[in-house]
């Protein structure tokens, strides 16, 4: 080290020598010695060349040239490895260069942005620092007009900083579309570029942004239309897919409607063409994430997408090359695919998601991809954590088909990979398999038996304690699903697995969902008669407390008439009836609901009656004569005037 930075200590002890004039010529000589050289930029940080030139350039005594110096040496020092930028945020260099944007100076406020731009667009910068003090970002709003300039690094300096919706609204309101709008049709590609990716991160995921988009004119012409014109064929690359990400987010947000011809002629073929495997790695990664994206909740957009240009097999070229032959230009590049070859396949995941969200013909398509099983399987035990969470949100989409759980599911044994995939992982992973879990778990599904065997009981009653709501959703809908037409060890399994605690304590959940999906579990338990007597033997004393807190609960209609069905299926028991017969209590709300206003609660008790007094049942006649003498007979009297013809006949 020693040797290496004692060539270059003379360009830093120039920087105190007491001739103005000469220390201006050492930091030009310094420019000149720095540019693209790595080294001399990191001996130049090691011998403290930051401290002075932020001297310089914050002194007041300072020409305005050697401060503009100051400031091009500092941006070319930024340009180096991102430890060199973390020096120099170490040294405060972002409040010295906000600083001297009040300066009159242009030449000077453009350094200034130059500088901050490199600073700002490196991972290691905090974003957060261009908003600790509110009077920067208004500052920097007014310097927009001064030159082509301004405004490039600006725009750039903002889509770079603007991360999730506090940004966003801080941006908007210091009146950022108004500023910015004018720019998309300047003379400058540079400016256009850096206006339209302001727009693309201001309006992702923000109806609010989105919203006033649509009515903003520039030069008489709306900005839908600016954005159609930039998503030309002739137009580069990077522009039509970034004007394809901003009307992609105005259609998200309900600006624009999903029918409209900019989106269904314009936007969505774009974005086809971007996963082209002529395209670049990156370009076919943004495009296939931005139209998984557009027509994730359409099942219109999906229908078109997936006969558009074949899709379905072009996504197929996503595992297979990371770069096409034309784009291996060098070493260099194909190097760089190779690293990155997970995001393609991410992002084909994430595409083929979507677009078999809802339709059983491009699920089918898509399953007959080659090898698709295969690729799904090996996608859910990848290292990255990106590609597993893609392929388990694909796996979801396609196991909301019959059919394919039937075959395709069975013939490569997904689950296995899947129940690998719900140890440890975190809750985001933790929703999308448990969901793929519970389509796996149906009646029909032949995964049933094998996924029981693997410990998967155990699994769901831990999801159903977790703090996390969609989570509890989850397991406890597995568990539902699992009870239905299942055999007397698999339910027993579940209630020793799920315990009366826990039992009572989903029962008491503050979201319906779970109540509802809880209730759901029990009524598929209390199923078939040896079921019912042998389940209410065991847990008799606390199913029926659970069913007389909720119908004594602020409950919704649903929530009750599911729990008068569970009373009739105990009511269908053979030892299991008594329970009913000598709680008072219980008889009590049947009569009551029976005179509800609602015909699905009245319909609902009448089945626990009808349960309660088949005469070629043991013990009917005393179930009827207590019954007759609460006064359920007058009832049925009068229910039998009714007008609703299911009342009458029941």
């Amino acid at each position: 080290l020693q040797e290496v930075t004692a060539s270059s200590r003379h360009y830093v002890d120039r920087l105190f020598d007491l001739d103005p004039q000469k220390v201006l010529q050492g930091v030009i000589d310094m420019k000149n010695a720095v540019i693209g050289n790595n080294k001399q930029k990191a001996n130049l940080i090691v011998l403290g060349a930051v401290p002075r030139l932020l001297y310089l350039l914050q002194q007041e005594t300072s020409s305005t040239e050697l401060r503009t110096e100051c400031a091009v040496v500092l941006g070319s020092l930024a340009m180096g490895t991102e430890n060199n930028v973390k020096s120099l945020l170490d040294c405060h260099i972002i409040p010295a260069l906000l600083q001297g944007l009040l300066s009159p100076d242009l030449k000077f406020i453009e350094a200034c942005l130059r500088c901050l731009r490199t600073i700002f667009i490196s991972p290691v910068t905090p974003e957060d620092l261009l908003y600790t003090d509110a009077t920067v970002i208004s500052h920097l709003m007014a310097l927009l007009s001064r030159s082509r300039y301004t405004q490039e690094y600006i725009c750039q300096i903002f889509s770079h900083c603007c991360k999730g919706p506090d940004h966003q609204t801080i941006l908007f309101n210091h009146g950022a579309v108004q500023n910015i709008a004018h720019l998309l049709v300047s003379t400058s590609y540079k400016v256009r570029m850096q206006a339209l990716k302001c727009f693309s991160v201001l309006a992702f995921e923000n109806p609010q942004v989105s919203m006033t988009l649509v009515n903003v004119s520039v030069d008489g012409e709306l900005l839908p239309q600016i954005f159609v014109k930039m998503l030309q064929r002739d137009k580069p690359i990077e522009m039509q897919l970034t004007s394809a990400k901003c009307l992609t987010s105005m259609c998200r947000a309900g600006a624009i409607r999903t029918d409209d011809s900019c989106i269904v002629l314009k936007t969505l073929p774009c974005l086809v063409r971007m996963c082209s495997k002529e395209r670049l790695l990156e370009e076919r990664v943004e495009g296939a994430e931005t139209l998984a994206y557009l027509i994730e909740t359409d099942v219109e957009l999906q229908r078109i997408a997936s006969i558009t240009d074949h899709l379905i097999v072009m996504l197929a070229d996503y595992f297979k090359y990371p770069s096409s032959v034309s784009a291996i230009t060098d070493i260099k590049r194909l190097d760089h695919d190779l690293k990155h070859a997970h995001e393609l396949r991410q992002a084909a995941f994430k595409l083929y998601a979507s677009l078999g969200a809802n339709d059983e013909d491009i699920r089918k398509k898509i399953i007959e991809t080659e090898n698709m099983m295969d690729r799904i399987v090996n996608g859910l035990s990848e290292s990255s954590i990106k590609v597993r969470l893609a392929a388990v949100r694909c796996l979801h989409s396609l196991s909301r088909s019959v059919q394919q759980l039937r075959t395709s599911f069975q013939d490569h044994a997904v689950w296995k990979p899947l129940m690998k995939v719900l140890q440890n992982a975190p809750n985001e992973m933790l929703v999308v398999a448990s969901s793929t879990l519970c389509n796996l778990l149906l009646e029909f599904s032949p995964s049933k038996e094998p996924i029981l065997e693997s410990g998967a009981i155990e699994l769901l009653c831990s999801l159903t304690q977790s703090e996390n709501l969609a989570l509890r959703v989850n397991g406890i809908w597995a568990l539902m699903n699992m009870a239905f037409q299942a055999e007397q060890k698999i339910k027993s399994d579940i209630l020793r697995g799920l315990s009366t605690e826990q039992l009572f304590q989903l029962l008491s959940d503050s979201d319906v969902n779970v109540l509802m999906k809880t209730l759901g579990l029990l009524r598929n338990l209390l199923s078939t008669r040896p079921h019912i007597d042998h389940i209410m033997s065991t847990h008799g004393k606390q199913i029926m407390q659970a069913v007389t807190l909720i119908l004594e609960g602020e409950h919704n209609i649903e929530v009750k008439e599911q729990t008068l069905c569970i009373l009739a299926n105990i009511a269908d028991g053979t030892t299991a009836k008594e329970l009913i017969m000598t709680n008072d209590d219980i008889l009590q709300k049947i009569k009551y609901y029976m005179s509800h206003s609602n015909a699905k609660l009245q319909l609902a008790a009448m089945f626990c009656i009808s349960n309660l007094i088949w005469n070629e049942e043991e013990g009917s006649q005393e179930r009827q004569d207590k019954l007759r003498d609460i006064g359920i007979v007058d009832i049925l009297h009068k229910l039998s005037q009714s007008s609703d013809p299911n009342l009458c006949d029941k």
